[in-house]
């Protein structure tokens, strides 16, 4: 089958584009209003950007009233957010604080979790989480879409800090990704988490081209 999104249609119980674009790692977002009250909130359309410096984005679709999102709002006034890793223990937290409550509910105090203070930035982190970035405001790119949730605002921030909890870093200094299980984002009500691991290294043609690459994928050495 084929459809064209907007124009004919898919003649399936629920549109699969969001389906098709798995596994979608969660972004996270606690920030603060300009009045100081925290938030919290999932985003299934979230990714790093670069690394040298490191750059993250997180997509927020429009409120079901047509409202812009909160987190994006918070994130342009103060000029600050934090990411928060989502795991598989605490999915049912991540769940709790996609809920759509009004600006001054503290969604951290709705999901019984813990703030624990950033470094550099002012919005909290979630403690119960074992990665963190607090990142600086860069830019929104904002694009028209149908509908009241159709709209989204693409957030761009810089990574300033990157918090990891020793527990979670293996005995050669790597990020244990089998012990902490993210969690990612699949189409429809499904999520997945990571349960297994492989890796490739990409062919070079040479020993210097090969340090390069892997200077490039894994970021300069400090």
């Amino acid at each position: 089958m084929y459809f064209e999104p907007g124009k004919t249609k898919h003649n399936l119980p629920h549109d699969p584009f969001k389906s098709c674009v798995i596994p979608r790692p969660i972004g996270w977002i606690s920030t603060l209003s300009a009045d100081g009250i925290p938030n919290l909130a999932p985003f299934s359309q979230f990714q790093n950007l670069t690394f040298d410096p490191p750059y993250v984005m997180f997509s927020a679709n429009q409120k079901t009233t047509g409202l812009r999102k909160d987190s994006a709002v918070n994130a342009e006034q103060t000029g600050e957010f934090v990411w928060n890793m989502a795991t598989y223990e605490l999915r049912e937290s991540v769940n709790i604080t996609g809920m759509e409550v009004a600006p001054d509910r503290d969604e951290f105090k709705l999901a019984n979790l813990t703030k624990t203070t950033s470094h550099i930035v002012k919005p909290p982190r979630v403690a119960e989480s074992p990665i963190h970035f607090e990142c600086a405001y860069h830019s929104t790119t904002r694009l028209p879409g149908n509908g009241k949730m159709g709209s989204v605002d693409i957030i761009f921030g810089k990574v300033l800090v990157v918090h990891i909890d020793d527990d979670v870093l293996t005995k050669d200094g790597l990020v244990d990704v089998l012990k902490i299980r993210p969690i990612a984002r699949l189409g429809y009500y499904d999520y997945t988490s990571i349960e297994s691991v492989f890796q490739m290294e990409i062919p070079t043609e040479n020993e210097g081209q090969r340090r390069e690459l892997l200077r490039g994928l894994e970021g300069r050495p400090e």
